[in-house]
């Protein structure tokens, strides 16, 4: 049985993912452990440049394309399927991202492999692997042994340090021919729409107040921009705040938002799914405001306070602004 851990490494427009190296920090581990050799698998891109990012990886196998030059899900799956059946890897571990939900899927059906979805936490116990995954939002935990020849397991991002899978290097690039069916889909790439610059970036503040569902209606963002104000940041949401268009596209903080990392970051009713902690959990100190104790952002707060939050934020914005 191949011991050999296999990462997907995710870019966009030539830029590799920040979790593409949280990946390959927990596949160097891991192949480590097992004896086997960590591969970054390419999917379209210029692997002659993105190649120097992968430096941890003992190699990269590189498919190539014109329907790989943008992400198309049945072609970037068509292309990874076929890795998967030429080399045979123990375990493939793929971002639980929009991207790499649609490949770990797919992999798994076609390959017929058992797949781990919301993993948190991949290791070795004995020879099998165990995989951690999360259920409800981070409200459930749960163990799956993935003792078979080969298993596809999806990643939360911000699971591992993105640091451990950044080193220097040279890895061999080893190209395989794209499959004779990548182009018969029936998904075309249209474009990539991108969302315009704001007023505010806010990933250039060192203060920032983030108003989730608590917030309750749109007349009371004033109440986290006077906060905000008195900081000396901005304010910035959750997605539900964006989907009500209470807020910009721009001021959101997640995996479909930005990252930020403010020197101090205050919640606001914000429940802590890991889509958002994705995005703000290399804040220097956070404090979470919520009156559900069991709120899975108190879990990554430094600071916690269980209180309505429209009796806690105005004596406070006034004890800052005195």
């Amino acid at each position: 049985m191949s011991q050999d851990i296999f990462v997907v490494a995710e870019h966009l427009r030539g830029t590799l993912a920040d979790v593409t190296f949280e990946l390959l920090g927990k596949g160097r581990e891991l192949a480590d452990a097992t004896g086997g050799a960590l591969v970054a698998v390419l999917l379209g891109g210029d692997a002659a440049a993105l190649a120097g990012g992968l430096g941890i990886a003992d190699g990269v196998v590189h498919v190539d394309h014109p329907s790989l030059a943008e992400f198309n899900p049945e072609s970037a799956s068509a292309a990874l399927v076929e890795v998967v059946a030429q080399r045979s890897p123990r375990l493939l571990l793929v971002a639980n991202t929009s991207m790499g939900m649609d490949l770990a899927a797919a992999v798994a059906v076609r390959r017929d492999v058992p797949l781990v979805a919301y993993a948190t936490d991949v290791a070795l116990d004995g020879d099998a692997l165990v995989a951690t995954s999360q259920l409800y939002g981070g409200k459930i935990y749960t163990e799956s042994v993935l003792d078979g020849p080969s298993s596809v397991v999806s990643v939360l991002a911000g699971s591992f340090p993105a640091a451990a899978g950044k080193r220097d290097g040279s890895p061999t690039v080893d190209a395989i021919a794209a499959p004779a069916d990548i182009d018969t889909g029936r998904i075309e790439f249209v474009a990539l729409d991108e969302p315009e610059g704001g007023d505010v970036d806010i990933t250039a503040q060192e203060a920032l107040v983030c108003v989730g569902r608590g917030i309750q209606s749109e007349d009371n963002i004033p109440l986290a921009e006077a906060l905000a104000k008195a900081l000396g940041g901005a304010v910035c949401s959750s997605r539900p705040i964006v989907d009500s268009k209470w807020l910009p596209k721009t001021r959101q903080v997640g995996k479909s938002g930005v990252k930020v990392a403010p020197k101090i970051y205050v919640t606001l009713g914000v429940s802590g799914a890991p889509e958002h902690i994705e995005g703000m959990k290399d804040a220097e100190l956070i404090i979470a405001i919520n009156t559900d104790e069991n709120a899975p952002i108190f879990e990554y707060a430094h600071y916690g306070v269980t209180e309505d939050l429209f009796d806690v934020v105005p004596p406070l914005t006034e004890k800052l602004e005195s």
